[in-house]
């Protein structure tokens, strides 16, 4: 899990890929990724449409390319309503700080749950990773 961690870190941008109710895909960049007490967590606001799919379809995946890799994970999303939990994405975002607030009703953080992640590449066989 942890290389999946560094590898969205150092990607800086991956893509959310999320289902709206009528069964259409959408795809959105996402740039929040945090590892707090051994989970890969995201962030978003409630009031966001992704936040109402995820709500409606916890079902998602994330896409990253960092030029010769890249990564793609299926995963189930988890809303974690705890403060520690918000607080500790917002401290490692603190730009997010203006929009958001660990105590506020619009802040959502959501944990990655049975996770596979695959790395891909040209040139070397796939690499899998279940958490």
């Amino acid at each position: 899990m942890k290389e999946v961690f560094e590898f969205l870190k150092k990607c800086n941008t991956y893509y959310l890929a999320t289902v709206e109710a009528d069964g259409q895909p959408r795809v959105r960049p996402f740039g929040t990724i945090d590892l707090f007490e051994d989970k890969l967590y995201i962030q978003t606001g409630k009031v966001k449409e992704v936040s109402k799919q995820i709500a409606a379809n916890p079902k998602a995946e994330i896409c990253a390319f960092d030029g010769q890799k890249w990564l793609r994970v299926a995963c189930t999303l988890v809303r974690d309503e705890r403060i520690e939990a918000k607080a500790h994405m917002l401290d490692n975002y603190p730009m997010l700080k203006k929009m958001y607030d660990a105590a506020d009703d619009n802040t959502e953080v959501l944990y990655l749950k049975d996770a596979t992640a695959t790395f891909s590449s040209f040139t070397e066989a796939p690499k899998v990773i279940k958490f």
